[in-house]
């Protein structure tokens, strides 16, 4: 029998053609040689096969009895190269099943002895192997062609990623390099962070839902090689990456060796150390990456009137930000939407809610729909007491109108207004803030190039400005997604029962299988379970 389908029969009950399997938690390790590993394997301790802890092989190791890339066999060392020794994936997949007795634990190893960061890079890592030196670095590149005949260690982990998601979930990345930091501070601190936001754009995931632990250095024996990068460029990992985590290698001993590498017994207790930080922080049962969507549930009719505080409601992951704010402080004094904008900067004045303490590079989204393509007139209402404000507006990417604002007080607000042609259709008009310190109340849009009446919207297009409420006989748009978080579907139904049964019973082209249902409108989010039969 093919050695993937034994594998899944004992430890996966997967239906063909079914779902990933929720409870199959798949892993990213990548990195430099204590992670690929350089501690003596101990007969009987760390060669035993652990039945829920599995491994996708990314060589082909023939004599370990692996010989096909991409298929699953048991998780035991070597994992990432044929020739080399225990890790800290090793004992970090065991501790994690042993402490998750319904899942089943999956490794992508892919890690390289010696490397520099940039062999990670997808943009970088020909130039970094064609720049070593022979022959004194005649074995990295030889062990970076095990992946690939041009060494391209990120698409090895993305191709192997592919294949994992058919059948699991990805549910975070553990790192260990450093000793071989090419650069220093934040420097490296971006490359790493470049070689992660690329592996996940590749996958289509987020890292709102797939934790990052990095792990110190040797510090203890022989000296330690890098305790000052591990303290200064590796601890702080975490400031400068979102969901990311250090672990300390505090008290672990060397391997006695060599001032790099740790002893067996510190690969053993560094895997758990690793596994207790990353069960802090995984998400259990389903990863869902929730979509962007227009404030109020439908994009602003225009002819119309935006106001300004109503821009998109964020989603999950940089891909679905609905606005940028330069510090993460609410510096606003209003409650409105403390759910989902705290960081952008809301005010209470006597008009309304306000969009306020806008600084140069400062970004926001709202989803508009055109009713008919042509020339227009936007008024926009800000006040300010700087002379050198304004912002730009884009449709969908192109700039459409440069807007200087001026004045001599934040509590008067006038009308600035500027000619703009638009495209048909529903379409994200930005807002940037290109010179700072102004406040803005409402855009309105009207047909007709330097129209003098901003009122003019309301007969152009009376239901431009209707308050949007979800009603149960009303329709309103739900999101299904996979256990991926992968969106599969978007349609619109009358009320979270009517979706339910669209799921169940109709959608013929959606496979059988558990999908997550969601709808997200002013009253929050709704989600629900689903299984299609």
């Amino acid at each position: 029998m093919n050695i993937r389908f034994a594998s899944l029969i004992l430890a996966l009950p997967l239906l063909l053609h079914a779902a990933p399997d929720p409870n199959f938690h798949i892993y990213i390790a990548y990195g430099q040689s204590n992670m690929a590993g350089a501690g003596d394997i101990r007969n009987g301790i760390d060669n035993v096969e652990h039945q829920r802890y599995k491994m996708f092989a990314t060589t082909e190791c023939a004599g370990l009895g692996r010989p096909a890339l991409y298929e699953i066999y048991p998780a035991i060392p070597p994992m990432f190269h044929c020739g080399e020794g225990l890790s800290v994936a090793d004992w970090f997949g065991r501790a994690m099943a042993d402490s998750l007795p319904d899942v089943t634990v999956g490794i992508i190893p892919v890690a390289v002895g010696g490397t520099k960061i940039e062999l990670f890079d997808k943009d970088k890592y020909t130039q970094y192997l064609n720049s070593l030196p022979l022959p004194n670095d005649q074995y990295l590149i030889n062990w970076a062609k095990d992946y690939g005949s041009d060494g391209n260690a990120h698409a090895r982990i993305v191709e192997t990623a592919k294949k994992a998601m058919e059948v699991g979930v990805i549910k975070g990345f553990i790192f260990h390099q450093g000793e071989s930091g090419s650069m220093n501070g934040n420097n490296w601190q971006a490359e790493v962070k470049k070689t992660r936001d690329d592996i996940l754009e590749a996958l289509g995931l987020s890292s709102d839902t797939v934790p990052f632990l990095a792990g110190g250095l040797e510090e203890q024996d022989a000296g330690g090689c890098c305790w000052s990068f591990s303290r200064n460029n590796i601890k702080t990992l975490p400031n400068v990456m979102d969901n990311t985590y250090f672990v300390s290698s505090d008290g672990l001993s060397g391997n006695g060796k060599d001032p790099y590498h740790f002893s067996s017994a510190s690969y053993q207790e560094f895997g758990k150390r690793y596994a207790e930080e990353m069960l802090k922080h995984i998400k259990l049962g389903p990863v869902v990456l929730v979509p962007r969507a227009p404030y109020g549930e439908k994009a602003v009719n225009i002819p119309g009137k935006i106001e300004a505080e109503n821009f998109d409601v964020p989603g999950s992951g940089a891909a679905n930000k609905t606005f940028s704010d330069t510090d993460s402080q609410n510096r606003g004094d209003s409650d409105y939407r403390k759910d989902d904008a705290t960081s952008a900067d809301l005010y209470d004045k006597a008009t309304g809610v306000i969009l306020g303490y806008n600084q140069e590079g400062e970004w926001f989204e709202y989803s508009v729909n055109i009713k008919e393509a042509g020339d227009y007139t936007m008024f926009a209402s800000v006040a300010t007491d700087n002379s050198t404000s304004g912002f730009s507006l884009s449709i969908d990417g192109g700039t459409i109108a440069e807007v200087p604002t001026s004045g001599t007080s934040f509590d008067s607000y006038n009308l600035v207004q500027a000619n703009v042609t638009l495209p048909e259709g529903e379409h994200i008009l930005l807002m940037t803030v290109t010179g700072s310190w102004f406040d803005v109340d409402y855009f309105i849009f009207v047909k007709g190039k330097n129209a003098t009446d901003p009122e003019a919207y309301k007969t152009q297009n009376p239901e431009s400005f209707t308050a949007l409420k979800m009603a149960s006989n009303t329709e309103t748009t739900f999101f299904l997604f996979d256990l991926q978080g992968k969106q599969v579907a978007r349609f619109n139904a009358r009320g979270m029962d009517t979706a339910i049964r669209m799921v169940q019973e109709g959608m013929g082209n959606l496979r059988q299988g558990v999908y997550l249902l969601l709808h997200k409108g002013p009253a929050g989010i709704q989600q629900k379970i689903v299984y299609k039969k």
